[in-house]
C-alpha cells in the first residue's frame, strides 16, 4: 500500500467511535464530497455527527448496532490515520484501497489487538489494548463489510449529508450459489464436546450452576438451532403449549430473531426436559408461564437488577431459594460467546492430551464459534434425513405464517420428525 500523502497534518491512532476526538481539520465539515444543496435531513455537520445519527436508528437493535458500528468506525479510523482524509472526502479509489485493507490489516501493531500474539483476543472498548480488528478479515466478512459500508454512504446520501456514494460505481457481481456448509461439527466431534460438559466439575454450589447453565445452553443452541444473539434476547415466557389435530399437546419456542422476524422452533420432549431439569436447579416451577420474563439463560449468582456475576456461591445459594421478584437481566451475547468457546478449547485440551494424531481435530474446535452448533444442528437434521424444508422452517431460513391451516398440520409433522430424529442424547 502506498505511503500516505506526504503534507498529511495530523497524526491519529485507532481509537472507539465513543472517545474519538477528531481534529477539525479532518472532521469532514469541508469535505469535497458533501451535498452543498439542497436540504439536508439530519442535523449533523460532522462525519463522526453523521454516522452517529446513521447508526442512531438501530439502537433498539443491540446486534446489527455491533455489526454497523464495528464497520464505520473502522473505515473511518482508516480514512484518517492511514489517509489523513475524513470520511467525507473518500474516493471511489480509496474504497477499492480499504477493501483490500481489510484482507491485512497494516501495520499489525496499529491495527490489530495482541498483534505479537497471532491477534484473536477481544479487549473492552476502553481498554487501551483495544483495537479495530482481531486479525486479517475472510473474503465472506469483506463482502459483508462493504455492503454494511454502501448502506452507510447511500443513507448519508439520501439524507443530503454527501453528495454522492463512492461505493456506487464498485462491480456488483453476480450472485453465487451458497457454498456447503464447512463450520460444523461433525458427530464424532459433537461428542467430545458433549463429553467435555459431562466432566466439567460440579462439586460446589457454584460449579454445579455453571455445569446446569453450560448444558442448557448447548442444548438450547443445537436442539433449538438458535442464534448466540437469540438465545440472549428471548425469555422463557416464549415457550407455550398448543393441541395437534391428533390431541397431542405439543410445546413450541416462539423465536424473536434476525430481521425482527419471529419463527416457531419446535420445543422437542427432550428440550422441554432439558428445560424442566435447567429451572428445578434454580428452584423455579417446571414449566414456565406465560410471558414470563425469565432469560433463556440465566447469570450465575445474579441478583434482580444487577449488572455484573458475583463470585460468591453463598448469591447462588439465596438466588436458588428465592426465585420471586424481578427476573434478572440476560447475560449479553459476549459472555455466551465466551462460556462456548471456553468449552470448545476445553474439548480441544482434552483431545491434545491423546497426542499428536488429535492435533487436527483440536485445532478445528478452537476454530469454532456459537454458530457453528447453529450449522451443526443443521448438518445433523439432513444427515438424519429430516425433510429439508422442515430443516429450513426450524432454523428460520424462510419466514412461516401461522394463520395458514395448511402450514399449521405442516407445522405438527415439522414437530414430530424433529422430535423423532433430532436428538442430543446426554
Amino acid at each position: 500500500m502506498p505511503n500516505p500523502p506526504p503534507n498529511r497534518v495530523v497524526a491519529l491512532l485507532p481509537a472507539p467511535l465513543d472517545t474519538l476526538v477528531i481534529p477539525a481539520a479532518l472532521d469532514g465539515g469541508s469535505g469535497t464530497n458533501r451535498a452543498t444543496g439542497g436540504h439536508a435531513q439530519i442535523a449533523a455537520v460532522n462525519d463522526l455527527d453523521a454516522i452517529r445519527a446513521w447508526l442512531a436508528r438501530l439502537a433498539d437493535k443491540q446486534t446489527t448496532f455491533d455489526s454497523y458500528r464495528k464497520e464505520a468506525e473502522r473505515l473511518l479510523l482508516w480514512s484518517l490515520v492511514q489517509l489523513g482524509k475524513p470520511l467525507s472526502s473518500l474516493t471511489h479509489e480509496d474504497c477499492l484501497r480499504y477493501q483490500h485493507f481489510l484482507a491485512d490489516p497494516q501495520p499489525a501493531s496499529t491495527w490489530v489487538a495482541n498483534a505479537g500474539a497471532g491477534g484473536g483476543r477481544k479487549h473492552p472498548r476502553g481498554d487501551p489494548r483495544w483495537r479495530p480488528f482481531y486479525g486479517p478479515l475472510s473474503p465472506a466478512s469483506v463482502r459483508q463489510a462493504m455492503v454494511i459500508l454502501n448502506v452507510l454512504f447511500s443513507w448519508l446520501v439520501q439524507a443530503g449529508y454527501l453528495a454522492g456514494n463512492p461505493l456506487a460505481l464498485s462491480r456488483q457481481r453476480t450472485p453465487k450459489a451458497a457454498p456447503r456448509i464447512t463450520r460444523y461439527l461433525e458427530p464424532g466431534l459433537w461428542q467430545e464436546v458433549k463429553d467435555t460438559i459431562a466432566s466439567m466439575p460440579q462439586d460446589t454450589a457454584r460449579a454445579r450452576a455453571h455445569y446446569d447453565r453450560v448444558r442448557w445452553l448447548f442444548t438450547l443452541l443445537y436442539l433449538g438451532g438458535l442464534r448466540i444473539a437469540e438465545a440472549g434476547g428471548n425469555t422463557m415466557g416464549q415457550f407455550f403449549v398448543r393441541r395437534d389435530a391428533g390431541g397431542t399437546m405439543r410445546w413450541w419456542l416462539n423465536v424473536h430473531g434476525k430481521g425482527d422476524k419471529d419463527r416457531l422452533v419446535p420445543a422437542t420432549r427432550e428440550l422441554m426436559t432439558e428445560l424442566t431439569r435447567y429451572r428445578q436447579s434454580f428452584g423455579m416451577t417446571a414449566l414456565p408461564s406465560p410471558n414470563e420474563a425469565t432469560p433463556l439463560v440465566l447469570p450465575i449468582g445474579k441478583t434482580a437488577g444487577s449488572t455484573a456475576e458475583r463470585t460468591a456461591g453463598s448469591t447462588m445459594e439465596s438466588a436458588r431459594k428465592k426465585p420471586e421478584g424481578p427476573s434478572p437481566g440476560p447475560l449479553t451475547r459476549a459472555a455466551l460467546h465466551t462460556i462456548v468457546k471456553d468449552v470448545f478449547a476445553g474439548a480441544a485440551g482434552r483431545l491434545r492430551e491423546r497426542g499428536e494424531a488429535f492435533a487436527a481435530r483440536a485445532d478445528l474446535l478452537e476454530q469454532a464459534s456459537a454458530h457453528w452448533l447453529r450449522h451443526t444442528a443443521g448438518s445433523h437434521m439432513a444427515d438424519q434425513q429430516v425433510d429439508l424444508r422442515l430443516v429450513r422452517d426450524n432454523l428460520g431460513h424462510a419466514s412461516l405464517s401461522t394463520t395458514s391451516l395448511y402450514l399449521h398440520v405442516d407445522d405438527d409433522r415439522r414437530h414430530q420428525e424433529t422430535d423423532e430424529k433430532h436428538r442430543i442424547d446426554w
